[in-house]
């Protein structure tokens, strides 16, 4: 349980991302996909070379943010479709992602760092020190204060109040001018063009912050699974579509802060009922590799409820 809602947690970071580029903006980001992996990439070559993993986390962000503006740059100057050019820049993302990292998976078991000291007596000397992640800290604090409780539950508690706090600055960010305008400019771009907003500006802005929400939770679900691997992100935005889709029948509302609420609750959703396909699937003879065939067929359930829906209140 703690398992599921630690991975709701962590994806629900990226959906806020998707939240903001498909639903907000209307723009079909799938920058994404390549976003996730670059992010855990960024952050597990910085933690290997011995930088400082907060500062890694940093990185990552920014990381993510320069994918967006690429994909920006993209559909606005070269005028490419919005699809194509999310798919051309999370094609590219993928060697770019193989570059930083070096290889395929970065594991962050065992990493340690040759420190040098210089002793007066003893001269210079060498130290060993193995290097911990943050989360990996915090289970060790955890596991050592509270010994009776799964280390985990430190994780946990962790994370929450990280996408708490992050929750409150989204919902405090849309209620902006900018986060107004950008609202405004996914229901009607022309209506934003007569107020004299460039909305080529607007929108790259929504999507940099997009894409670097889910290089951020790639780097986060880096530390918790315990490498950072180039292939993490496939079909990362479809989950993500799907945790936003069944947030939207748990919760239906135009305010805000209950939208950003429901797509962290869709999150969860999806990821306990992704666990019960793992654990009760043999029941119906269903496998490990019958998970993006579950999620496909989610989404396009999700897509038929929602007409019918439409349909009644057109009625």
């Amino acid at each position: 349980m703690i398992s599921i809602l630690i991975e709701g947690l962590i994806f629900g970071i990226m959906v806020l991302g998707v939240f903001m580029s498909y639903r907000v903006l209307n723009f079909c980001d799938m920058t994404v996909d390549g976003a996730f992996p670059m992010g855990a990439c960024i952050f597990g070559a910085c933690f290997v070379a011995g930088i400082n993993p907060y500062l890694a986390l940093l990185l990552a962000f920014i990381g993510g943010m320069l994918a967006g503006l690429c994909t920006t740059l993209i559909y606005t100057k070269l005028k490419i479709p919005d699809l194509l050019s999310g798919i051309l820049m999370m094609t590219i993302l993928y060697s770019i992602s193989l570059r930083i990292a070096g290889k395929a998976n970065i594991s962050f078991h065992n990493v340690k760092k040759i420190i040098t000291v210089s002793d007066p007596v003893n001269g210079i000397s060498t130290i060993t020190q193995e290097l911990r992640t943050p989360f990996q800290q915090i289970s060790d604090f955890f596991a050592a204060k509270f010994p009776a409780l799964p280390s985990e539950l430190g994780i946990l508690i962790v994370l929450l109040i990280f996408v708490i706090l992050l929750k409150f600055l989204m919902d405090l960010f849309y209620h902006t001018d900018l986060g107004l305008t950008m609202g405004a400019l996914g229901d009607n771009q022309q209506m934003i063009i007569s107020q004299g907003v460039n909305p080529q500006i607007v929108r790259g802005i929504g999507i940099c912050i997009g894409d670097g929400l889910a290089a951020i939770a790639g780097a986060f679900f880096a530390m918790y699974s315990g490498f950072a691997d180039v292939g993490s992100g496939t079909g990362v935005i479809v989950s993500g579509l799907a945790s936003l889709m069944l947030g939207e029948f748990i919760i239906r509302s135009n305010k805000i802060s209950l939208q950003t609420l429901r797509v962290l609750i869709g999150s969860i959703i999806y990821r306990g009922l992704m666990y019960l396909a793992r654990s009760y699937g043999f029941l119906i003879h269903l496998k490990a590799d019958d998970l993006k065939l579950i999620t496909g067929v989610l989404i396009i359930v999700c897509l038929i409820i929602s007409k019918v829906g439409k349909k009644k209140n057109e009625r």
